[in-house]
């Protein structure tokens, strides 16, 4: 047996190709022994221990230690192939730059990784969305490709990549034109963190670019909006700096909702309360302190007229349009979802052909949705109804059913 290995040694070393080849799937099956072994047991006995815990998960997301696991197999072949003999050094060297190549630019992409892991463990945080870093480790990862860039195409071409680096000099104003929106992406990030300008969950509305709902990702170049009508809207993120926009954040965080509403009166129902209506009106529990007050005040102020307040026409009476405003003042003030800290109007607008304008402006006490919806609904229902209780009416336009009504009724058969 060993005369037999002997002679097949001797035969080995008389073709030294045959050798070499031997020698070169040796490294490479050496070299996939050992990646086998680190990816499939060290790999995934890592993956076990540390998948309990939330760092655990994004980093085997991440696959950081999957690619950190290449560099094994790399070193092997770099190593190794200087150790087989009979090869060109050319080779060796072309083989030794590629592995080197190879290890650095699985090194940085390792440390995209793990940034990746800080932005999941940040995001992870309860205030995460008042501070997003999402664009910081973009930019961070950016100057790290191009750095392994410039560290990988040295090594292939086996120079200094400070050669390369001072060649960057006079190609700054090419770089410049190259990364323009990178960093002006970069500077409005900058400002959007620093000045708290939008936080992701906020309720954006940008017309101009058809934008109206919540931000669901702030990331260094654009800025994703979810519609409410579930269409995704992906903004650059130098709009929110240049261009104007609302942010809702102010309306969630008061905890109100404005409601701003007008009710058009038609003006020829306005004229003043009748002694009947009088008496009628102030069977309304709302209007009772109002009444009294206004009544004496008008009586004191037309007691002062003396003769000339015996006259109707000089006397100050009291209106239908102003009783239904102070009764839709008090409405408001005894409404149980409309909140009482924020500011609260009735007021006149000017006329118009519609009619009067009569604005309600109050908030709610809620900035859910729908609940502002229906508590808004609730409210209107409720004025429009009792509308002719102070025997006003709201202005409509004519319509065709009014139209028709004018029409004279079309002439029997038999009449004369």
């Amino acid at each position: 047996m060993t005369e037999d290995w002997n002679n097949f040694i001797g035969w080995l070393q008389g073709h030294q190709e045959v050798y070499s080849l031997m020698c070169v799937v040796l490294l490479i099956a050496g070299a996939w022994v050992a990646n086998w072994i680190v990816k499939h047991i060290l790999v995934r006995g890592l993956h076990k221990v540390l998948r309990s815990a939330n760092v655990g998960q994004a980093i085997a997301r991440s696959r950081v230690v999957a690619r950190l696991s290449n560099i094994v197999p790399a070193l092997i072949i770099s190593v190794g192939i200087a150790w087989i003999p009979g090869l060109p050094e050319a080779l060796v060297t072309v083989v030794r730059n590629v592995a080197h190549g190879f290890i650095v630019l699985t090194i940085g992409l390792a440390i995209a990784g793990m940034l990746d892991i800080v932005n999941d463990v940040w995001q992870q945080r309860p205030d995460a969305h008042r501070k997003p870093i999402k664009g910081y480790v973009q930019v961070v990862k950016l100057v790290i490709y191009i750095i392994a860039a410039i560290l990988v195409v040295a090594t292939l071409m086996d120079r200094s990549p400070v050669i390369l680096l001072s060649g960057i000099g006079a190609m700054a104003a090419v770089l410049m034109l190259i990364f323009q929106d990178t960093l002006l992406s970069l500077v409005a990030s900058v400002q959007i963190t620093s000045n708290d300008i939008i936080r992701v969950g906020d309720w954006v509305e940008m017309p101009q670019l058809n934008a109206d709902g919540d931000v669901i990702d702030i990331a260094l170049h654009t800025v994703k909006v979810q519609n409410w009508d579930k269409t995704i809207t992906t903004i650059p993120t130098k709009r929110f700096i240049t261009d104007s926009f609302k942010n809702w954040r102010g309306m969630f965080e008061s905890g109100g909702r404005r409601i701003k509403r007008s009710i058009f009166i038609d003006q020829n129902s306005i004229h003043f309360l009748t002694n009947e209506e009088l008496a009628h009106l102030r069977q309304f529990s709302l209007l009772d302190d109002y009444l009294k007050k206004k009544q004496d005040e008008l009586d004191e102020w037309n007691r002062a007229l003396g003769e000339k307040g015996k006259q109707p026409i000089n006397t100050r009476r009291v209106t239908n349009i102003g009783t239904f405003r102070a009764y839709v003042e008090q409405y408001l003030k005894n409404h149980p979802r409309v909140n009482q800290n924020m500011t609260m109007v009735v007021r006149q607008q000017n006329l118009s052909a519609e009619g009067i304008p009569l604005e309600i402006w109050c908030f709610t006490n809620t900035t859910v949705w729908v609940q502002y919806e229906a508590i808004q609904a609730d409210i209107f229902d409720h004025l429009l109804a009792i509308l002719p209780e102070f025997g006003l009416r709201v202005f409509q336009n004519p319509s065709g059913a009014d139209f028709q009504a004018l029409r004279p009724s079309p002439a029997r058969s038999g009449d004369s």
